[in-house]
């Protein structure tokens, strides 16, 4: 689980303060595996850790078939929010903050609408619908799409991370719409992520969605949890990669390198 948590899955069922283990699909394998869950006195689901306690990269949210308890269901946005700003005053009430004071006065519910909106891709129905098209032309070269931006959120301390992704596949029988490549990065990107587990997500999206010949992703970004507390190193940049298929070769992924260190003359 994330580090600083202080606890350690023990099993599926498994209940402590406050804590309980609840059984989810995983999106690769399709078995069932334990998903960590905090819950509220009342039992109701108040936020996941969305790390599965396996030796998958993948989290039960990656689709809305299987995102189950892990979810944030469409129509409880009211329920949901009030919940986390009550949550919210009470960390803010710890740490002597006054409330009564206007700049803190609606401070818990604006950061209850953050949370909704930056961790959107948990929500039902979010996973980007692919528009695919068959490969007529048979072009079976690589089709990449370089430096697209994106913000997340660390999984461990809540802080955000930021950067952006390279993208590369080499079709089959089936292209996609370059538009759907960001939308998928945004999808994973928006949850409670791990900068490894994200680039994992996408490539595997696009080879289970694809079935190309192959899928490379780079990502490259900076994590506030590194720059603004603990070692504070300012501008140090986490590089992460993931490949599939034909990228296994040494000259198709020196290609698609190559192609990255290209600057376009626009």
């Amino acid at each position: 689980m994330g580090k600083g948590t202080g606890y350690r899955a023990q099993g599926s069922g498994y209940r402590v303060q406050g804590l309980s283990l609840r059984p989810v699909p995983c999106i690769l394998c399709r078995n069932t595996l334990p998903l960590q869950m905090i819950i509220n006195a009342e039992g109701d689901r108040v936020m996941s850790d969305l790390r599965v306690i396996s030796g998958k990269v993948e989290d039960a949210s990656a689709t809305t078939a299987a995102n189950g308890d892990n979810s944030i269901p469409r129509g409880e946005e009211t329920r949901i929010i009030a919940s986390i700003a009550e949550h919210m005053a009470a960390v803010m009430r710890e740490l002597n903050l006054d409330l009564e004071d206007p700049n803190y006065a609606e401070t818990p519910e604006r950061i209850a609408k953050m949370y909704l909106e930056m961790f959107h891709g948990l929500r039902e129905g979010a996973e980007p619908k692919i528009t695919t098209f068959p490969n007529d032309e048979g072009y079976h070269h690589m089709v990449i799409e370089k430096e697209i931006p994106f913000y997340s959120m660390c999984a461990h301390h809540f802080v955000p991370f930021y950067g952006h992704a390279h993208i590369a596949y080499i079709p089959e029988s089936t292209i996609v719409g370059l538009s759907k490549l960001p939308r998928i990065l945004e999808f994973y990107a928006k949850r409670p992520q791990l900068q490894e587990r994200l680039t994992e997500q996408v490539a595997e999206f696009l080879w289970s969605s694809l079935e190309p010949k192959g899928v490379m992703v780079v990502i490259e970004a900076r994590h506030l949890c590194v720059e603004m507390r603990g070692v504070k190193k300012a501008g140090a940049l986490t590089t992460t990669s993931a490949l599939r298929g034909c990228f296994a070769d040494h000259m198709v992924r020196e290609g698609f390198l190559a192609l990255l260190s290209r600057q376009a003359a626009w």
